[in-house]
């Protein structure tokens, strides 16, 4: 624990000369008194730290004691600091790694570009989660990618959510976890699952939300890291993955009447993916400028939810339960609306 703070208070020193006790003191979160008890110990280890008094004093180290990146450009080190995402990093539990790591890429860089690549993280910042959604790192998160990070197979139990109202139940997998994915606030893991355990087939990959991950424990008799597939891109595979996962969901077809203002609201109240597919198969507008579509959507309860946003410049036409569903919905909404409250009588 001392010897990070040492390293960490030598570079603070090196990337930002003439910082006082006090200033160190807040930034490593020990008393000042620590503080120069830290220098006396990184003095008699050899390193040249030696404090000042006056306007221009504070700690600093001896005159070209540094290691210089002479060769990053202004916008290569702009770019370096914008790699780091805060919420990420926190919630893989590597926020204390990640400070470390940019302290010693600011202490070896010169003054010149040290103002540039800081002036990157003052303009921009990754806000990941979704509007209106409270952030929460699972729980099991961390553990996971550690696990991750030194190939080991694990095996997991995953609550898999239940279909049409049915509680969700439990199943035990085991996995070669290769990487993590953070898609708008939620974390997923990607992983491999070992040809021995899908009923003599080879392989396959699989998703899963690391949310729904309830345990994780080492897998049986895995000793040793599994060999990773060299050829294996987490990006690329995500990337072809998403599209196909996000169709999958929508396993229903409800057929819609639009006006010209429901159609062009439609994208933001349900799956845009959804949306391009009934346009492509979509009929001309009507007399009335209307159109007709087939909506792939996840479920009728979704629908029902996601459609009602649309008020009156939607109708549905199929199928007849959903339409009676809006039906009595509509109802409901002309007995509380079509007379004026008590208090206005």
């Amino acid at each position: 624990m001392r010897a990070a703070r040492l390293i960490r208070m030598a570079l603070l020193v090196q990337s930002s000369p003439g910082l006082t006790a006090v200033a160190l003191a807040r930034e490593l979160d020990v008393s000042r008194r620590t503080v120069i008890r830290d220098a006396q110990a990184l003095q008699e280890a050899g390193v040249p730290i030696r404090s000042e008094r006056g306007r221009a004093g504070g700690y600093h180290l001896a005159p070209g004691h540094r290691t210089r990146l002479t060769t990053l450009h202004t916008t290569e080190a702009e770019t370096l600091y914008l790699s780091g995402l805060p919420t990420a990093l926190s919630d893989l539990g590597l926020s204390g790694a990640a400070d470390t790591a940019r302290l010693k890429l600011s202490a070896t860089l010169l003054p010149s570009l040290r103002a540039a690549a800081e002036s990157s993280v003052r303009r921009f910042h990754l806000d990941a989660p979704a509007w209106f959604r409270e952030p929460s790192a699972p729980e099991l998160l961390p553990e996971l990618a550690r696990a991750v990070w030194s190939d080991r197979t694990v095996e997991l139990d995953y609550a898999r959510p239940g279909r049409d109202g049915s509680p969700s139940r439990t199943v035990t997998r085991l996995l070669e976890p290769y990487g993590l994915v953070l898609k708008a606030g939620v974390w997923y893991v990607v992983g491999h699952v070992p040809a021995e355990r899908t009923t003599g087939r080879d392989g396959a990959w699989r998703t899963y939300r690391v949310d729904r991950v309830t345990a994780l424990r080492p897998a049986p008799g895995a000793d040793e890291p599994f060999v990773r597939a060299p050829s294996f891109d987490l990006a690329a595979h995500w990337r072809d993955q998403a599209a196909g996962f996000a169709r999958a969901l929508l396993r229903e077809t409800v057929t819609v009447r639009l006006t010209e203002c429901g159609l062009r609201r439609l994208p933001s109240v349900v799956d845009p993916a959804g949306v391009a597919e009934a346009l492509a198969s979509a009929a001309a507008p009507d007399a009335a400028g209307q159109v007709t579509l087939d909506l792939p959507v996840e479920s009728q309860d979704v629908a029902f939810g996601q459609l009602t946003g649309l008020g009156a410049d939607v109708e549905v036409l199929a199928p007849a339960g959903l339409r009676a569903r809006f039906r009595e919905h509509a109802r409901a909404l002309a007995a509380v609306y079509g007379a004026e409250p008590e208090d206005q009588r």
